[in-house]
Formats: structure tokens, sequence, C-alpha cells
């Protein structure tokens, strides 16, 4: 079946919004809060194996008090972490990786349907889109966020609604990722999938990705081919994605 969408995770496939983004939020939710925690670059790695912002403020009260954290103290860090992420997105602290905007306006030009799909919150999308894509966002026909899913990635609710909303068998699609857990939830949706290797996704063994289509290390023309068919062009472009169909 010929490639009719892309659908595209957010955190660390369109922008490194992980270490430059959330992670700074994160810390200044918890010095604002006078929380002793603090999680520097290559530790919050480790954090991310939690999927979502409020799972992971859970794990990291529960870990430092050694009881159950009340829900609203969670909500109440939570929302402040997203108003310091969308200063921070507001502040010019991020942009999006190589390649990205390229390709979304290659593929929107080409006549694909294309979607986000995110279990990351509205807000934080909202604030990324708004600074990052600008014109771009209209590429987008649709957005799946955490707040439309009762479970996160690696589970596949979001893609299965992506899908279900635009009408589409997974077969009809490709899944730009970046991670895991994010490959985890594309396949199991039904969906082929190119891996982008993010800051934290270039610290995962190569043999983590098999189920994708193919691992890249970035997208345009500074990408390269990882795993998976050689690119018949030079970079990561549409082409290369319509070959891998």
């Amino acid at each position: 079946m010929a490639l009719r969408a892309l659908l595209w995770d957010v955190d660390g496939t369109l922008a490194e919004t992980e270490r430059d983004g959330h992670r700074l939020a994160f810390n200044r939710a918890f010095a604002e809060h006078g929380l002793p925690l603090h999680w520097d670059a290559e530790g919050y790695g480790d954090w991310l194996r939690i999927t979502g912002g409020r799972e992971r403020i859970h794990a990291a009260l529960a870990a430092l008090e050694g009881v159950e954290p009340d829900p609203s103290r969670v909500e109440a860090l939570q929302a402040c972490k997203q108003r310091h992420y969308a200063a921070l997105v507001a502040g010019g602290g991020l942009g999006l990786r190589p390649g990205v905007a390229t390709l979304i306006a290659a593929a929107a030009a080409a006549g694909l349907r294309q979607a986000i799909v995110t279990t990351s919150g509205r807000a934080a999308v909202q604030a990324l889109a708004e600074r990052l894509l600008g014109s771009l966002a209209e590429a987008f026909e649709l957005w799946v966020c955490g707040e439309d899913v009762v479970s996160k990635k690696p589970d596949p609710e979001a893609y299965v609604l992506a899908l279900r909303r635009l009408g589409l068998e997974g077969s009809a699609g490709l899944a730009i990722e970046d991670s895991p857990a994010g490959l985890a939830a594309a396949t199991a949706g039904g969906l082929p999938c190119l891996l982008t290797l993010s800051h934290y996704g270039r610290r995962e063994p190569l043999e983590r990705f098999t189920a994708a289509r193919a691992v890249v290390s970035g997208l345009g023309e500074s990408g390269r081919v990882l795993r998976g068919p050689a690119c018949p062009a030079e970079g990561i472009t549409l082409s290369y994605l319509l070959h891998l169909r």
C-alpha cells in the first residue's frame, strides 16, 4: 500500500525537548516547591523509562519520601512544570531538529496527511507548535495528546486512536519516533516506524530498535541510515521514506 500519512511523535522527534526543555522545567518546578530534586542531563535518561510527566513526578516523590504522594500535590507540580516549560519554549531555548521542517513541508506538498501522536500534554504541544512550527502547524490535521488516552506509550492506544480518526489502516501510514517506548507503541498499533535517534535514543543499543523499518541518525541532508534499507540518495528525505514503503 502506498504511503498516505506520516504520524509524528513530538518529544525527541520534532525537537530535543526532553533534554533541553522538559528536564529543565522539572528542575525549576522542584526548586520552586522547595524539593531537593535535580535531574542532570545524563541521569534524566533513566527517568524517561517512566512515560508521562505526572507519572515521573509521582515516582520521584515516592522515591524521595518513601510514601505515596498526594495526587493534588502531583497535579500542582505538573502545572508548575508546564508553566516553566512554556516559558522555556517561548524564550527560544528550543529548536526543531535538523531536517524536520523540510520533511514536514515536503510531505504536505506531496499531499500526505500528517498527524501529531504524543502522550505528552496538549499544553506542552501547543507551546511547542506556536513557537517552533509556525505555519507548518497547518500541515497537521490531527493531534492526539496525553489527555486523549487512558494509557500512554508504549501502549498503542494513541496510535490506534489517531488511525481511527484519520480513517486509515496502519499499513497506509508511517510513524516517526525516537525511543523504544514510541517504537513499541507504533508497532503494536500496526504502523511501520522510522526511528530517528534523539540524544537519549542514542544511549540505547541498536538491537532495541529491531522492530523499526529503519533506524537513522536524524532527518534531512545530514541524516544517515544506521540500520535498515540503504538510502538511494543523500540524506533522509521524503524520497527515502517513500522508498521504505
